[in-house]
């Protein structure tokens, strides 16, 4: 057991006293159950204190940043390389759609809002003819009585029609 005058940089601790007995101090030391704890105002070495070069500290901090750019340059190269092999990934497991002319859609009411029923509406409307393929899955439709619809639809808004 260490003495008190052999530790005077030692602080020691207090034991609380416990309900059962009586709500009374036991003492400077707890009957013996004291604790030792090194005061925060010593400074106990560490690893990182001790490992740190002074010296060469400012060296190496100015290569780090001299390495910063290399670094950010590789972690866009990683991720660059993630993404085109989730896009890949996906990729396989999608099928793309595409119309030619002459093929007979239906135009999403949603889009279009000509048919109003409320709650109790059809989703899909009548089938159109695909007249034209713009690229980009822009399509040019023709109604059944020949009249050309005026604007262009989206791919996202048609679905086949099998007639």
């Amino acid at each position: 057991m260490v003495r008190f005058s052999k530790a005077p940089a030692v602080q020691w601790t207090r034991r609380k006293s416990k309900p059962e007995l009586g709500g009374r101090n036991q003492g400077p030391l707890g009957r013996g159950k004291g604790e030792a704890v090194i005061h925060a105002k010593i400074g106990m070495p560490t690893y990182c204190t001790t490992a740190v070069d002074v010296i060469h500290n400012d060296e190496e901090l100015r290569l780090n940043l001299d390495l910063l750019e290399e670094r950010r340059e590789r972690a866009a190269i990683r991720e660059a390389k993630a993404k085109l092999k989730m896009t890949k990934y996906y990729n396989v497991r999608v099928r793309g759609v595409t119309f030619r002319p002459s093929d007979f859609v239906y135009r999403r009411n949603d889009a279009s809002h000509v048919v109003d029923g409320r709650k109790i509406r059809s989703k899909w409307e009548r089938p159109y003819e695909v007249t034209e393929a713009l690229g980009d899955g822009a399509y040019k439709l023709r109604s059944a009585d020949e009249t050309v619809l005026p604007r262009t639809w989206n791919i996202a808004n048609l679905k086949r029609c099998y007639l």
